[in-house]
């Protein structure tokens, strides 16, 4: 049966506030108890997501950076790939980027999030973690220690960042979606899928034993990983397009997840005051 339970964050896990509500707390409690496996698999910088799984209160193994940091549930780091130093450098020039000004660009490094710019509107995504970002010039950076290069703004100028990424760099780097106004640029092997296979062959558990959620672009190869792949009803549609045979089941901001692992493991629904 299921021994292991992977799930993405935003459009999936947390509500339509990007937080965490009581009733999944409760769900993924009983589970852990029950000795299931999770794993949080998340665009989201590890800082960020270890105040998520806290409030939580499980002890998963997280997936952060879409795949470029893997940490065990003591916190301990058990993977970790970045991004070449003089790509970065590339990737925040204004060739890339554009000259315009219009995308907000980030860098996430280990123990930090680098911004270009003040964007406070960003920070109401993480209430519950706390976690703030330094704004900083990028374009001094060395490049080194980055795991994800993220770039903000209006899929129209994003999908020029994206045919630019693509003419300079090729297949040598992984570049995916995780929401529409959000381009997210790894180093090449990089993604959630191939994290997971990394952490259910530290478990000794097989691919057909896991269950995974997803909703977006970036969870492309985590739900072709897991044998259980369901898919949140609020999915992008290019997602639903790609992979057509996997189940949707309800809303995140319905706490579907919750509800869909409460079915699989026959968890009777509680009232929680």
């Amino acid at each position: 049966m299921y021994k292991v339970i992977a799930t993405d964050l935003d459009g999936t896990l947390l509500n339509a506030d990007h937080q965490v509500d009581p009733f999944t707390v409760a769900t993924v409690g009983r589970l852990e108890a029950q000795g299931l496996h999770f794993v949080i698999a998340t665009g989201r910088h590890y800082c960020d997501v270890a105040g998520i799984r806290d409030l939580l209160r499980i002890r998963p193994y997280l997936i952060t950076s879409n795949g470029a940091r893997v940490h065990a549930p003591d916190d301990t780091m058990v993977f970790s790939q970045d991004l070449p130093a003089s790509t970065v450098r590339d990737l925040v020039k204004p060739e890339i980027v554009g000259k315009h000004g219009r995308v907000i660009v980030n860098l996430f490094a280990d123990d930090s999030w680098l911004i270009d710019r003040d964007a406070p509107d960003l920070l109401r995504l993480h209430q519950d973690s706390g976690f703030v970002y330094q704004v900083s010039d990028l374009r001094q950076h060395d490049g080194r220690d980055i795991a994800k290069v993220l770039y903000i703004g209006e899929p129209s100028d994003l999908a020029v960042i994206a045919a630019n990424l693509e003419r300079e760099f090729g297949t040598t780097l992984y570049v995916t979606y995780s929401l529409p106004d959000c381009l997210e640029v790894m180093a090449a092997g990089v993604s959630k899928g191939r994290a997971l296979r990394f952490v259910l062959t530290e478990l000794d558990i097989d691919p057909a034993r896991c269950v995974a959620f997803g909703d977006n672009m970036n969870d492309i190869d985590l739900l072709e990983t897991a044998g259980h792949p369901f898919m949140m009803n609020n999915a992008n549609p290019d997602l639903m397009a790609r992979l057509p045979e996997v189940p949707r089941i309800g809303n995140n901001f319905e706490a579907g997840v919750a509800h869909h692992l409460r079915k699989l493991f026959s968890l009777r629904d509680e009232i929680l005051s």
